[in-house]
């Protein structure tokens, strides 16, 4: 039996890696780098993966076909699971079988980093909030890593870091199901709300999921939590259920008994614990992001900052020269003022219904659908007939989210391209046509940045069809 304490990882080790996306490509290439023999495999035919297969190799590990697996299991010490393979996956179950332990890779780039790590969760808004994080650690004078969830593979970025860096990781429910000893310096859970469900058996499954960013803190860390949400909030009342064994700072849209950071008189403020008197971080209205929601992003990025030992100037600077990050509530285009906004990576109802709150009433001609995923849109659709002036379904969910809207006028696309050109044609002078799909994109697109990309390409497409008639 591997004795678990003692793996490092390293030369020596043998290290089976599970699923061969992004993350599990990065693995293999760190783990290599570090000495250690790797295997990989993937439940897709190799014939899908090739280009995977050729990177790994070229790294100096193995790929393995789901039949040769048995025969090198005896020689592996660990594994590491890839985020998007649920632990129920029949790979996963063969591997356990052995008595093979199974790591998350956040569970392996904490293992390997040097530096304090700041984590960040929640359904919505944790790619945007990580990324501020990070400009608040860099305006500060840091030299800070941002990877996970974001988009390139935390361990890529705990591999590099310094004694005296930090790393800022956005991570998901599916990478906290299987950590061990995981233990970010500072945690932070921004909201809870539906999602993932067709993965996970109810809410609290997910929720549970979610809580797990904490388990492993202690004296000397920070919980940064989110006191306006219902999931969150028990946490605070419920001590007993729900013990945080660290600091825990909260933020709300007001002030609070329990609130760390506040806003009053549109400022927000920050009452550290047993300081005498809170002080005024910022305005709001120096905040360049579009939407209520980014006020709660920038409170929890604060917090996190904060709990770091980050100055309120650098805090400040940082919030006031960030720019919306891409398919998040992005303007990519006007068109006879008509604006046209990437909100792709909205994929569940919850990101959907911020999204259309930053826009005034009956302003919104919503382009919406993809790939549910066990979602329930009662809410969203409440949301879009009070707030859309028409509604365009596209892609798999159009029925299951149309039964939920009353309203809003429904049209149906069967291409961006021509979603495009009906919200055109729905939406008048002053409106914001917004794509914010509220669910998955795999459907129709490679990703939620691919579906974002046909949508700017076709409102550009748009524009200049408009542009040759007026020349």
């Amino acid at each position: 039996m591997t004795n678990e304490k003692s793996l490092q990882f390293t030369s020596g080790e043998n290290v089976l890696v599970i699923g061969l996306g992004r993350s599990g490509l990065a693995t293999v290439e760190v783990l290599r780098e570090r000495g250690a023999e790797v295997w990989g495999v993937d439940d897709k035919p190799a014939e899908q993966i090739e280009p995977a297969i050729r990177e790994i190799e070229a790294a100096g590990a193995i790929f393995l076909d789901r039949e040769e697996l048995e025969r090198v299991l005896p020689q592996i010490g660990a594994a590491v699971l890839s985020p998007g393979v649920p632990l129920t996956a029949q790979t996963v179950r063969r591997v356990q079988d052995r008595g093979i332990p199974v790591y998350s890779e956040i569970e392996v780039a904490y293992r390997i980093c040097r530096a304090p790590i700041l984590a960040v969760t929640g359904t919505k808004g944790k790619t945007t909030t990580t990324a501020l994080l990070g400009a608040m650690l860099a305006a500060g004078g840091r030299t800070v890593h941002v990877g996970g969830n974001i988009g390139n593979a935390l361990i890529r970025e705990t591999a590099k870091s310094a004694p005296e860096d930090w790393v800022v990781a956005e991570v998901s429910s599916f990478q906290l199901e299987s950590i061990r000893s995981f233990k970010p310096r500072v945690s932070l859970i921004l909201n809870l709300s539906p999602d993932h469900l067709d993965r996970y058996h109810s809410m609290e499954e997910y929720r549970e999921a979610k809580l797990r960013i904490f388990a492993n803190q202690g004296v000397g860390d920070i919980f940064v939590g989110n006191l306006d949400d219902p999931y969150l909030a028990p946490l605070v009342t419920d001590v007993e259920s729900y013990r945080i064994p660290c600091e825990a700072w909260w933020f709300s849209r007001e002030p609070h008994r329990n609130s760390t950071l506040y806003v009053r008189d549109e400022k927000i403020y920050f009452a550290k614990p047993g300081a005498p008197r809170a002080l005024a971080l910022m305005p709001v209205n120096e905040i360049p992001l579009l939407g209520e929601h980014n006020i709660i992003n920038v409170m929890g990025a604060a917090g996190a900052a904060l709990a770091a030992g980050v100055s309120v100037a650098a805090i400040r600077e940082a919030v006031k020269s960030f720019h919306a990050l891409p398919h998040r509530l992005q303007m990519v285009g006007e068109i006879d003022n008509v604006r046209y906004v990437d909100d792709s990576k909205g994929t569940n109802p919850g990101a959907v219904i911020a999204a259309l709150k930053s826009f005034g009433p009956g302003r919104v001609v919503a382009i919406c659908g993809g790939k549910a995923k066990g979602t329930d849109f009662s809410e969203m659709g409440d949301e879009l007939d009070a707030r859309a002036r028409a509604v365009v379904l596209l892609g798999e969910a159009s029925d299951a989210i149309g039964t939920h809207v009353v309203r809003a006028p429904l049209h149906r696309a069967d291409s961006m391209e021509e979603a495009v050109e009906q919200a055109r044609s729905l939406a008048q002078p002053g409106d914001v046509v917004l794509l914010s799909p509220g669910c998955a994109s795999f459907d129709m697109f490679e990703s939620a940045e691919h579906r974002g990309r046909v949508f700017t390409a076709a409102v550009e497409a748009l524009a200049q069809r408009g542009a040759t008639r007026g020349a």
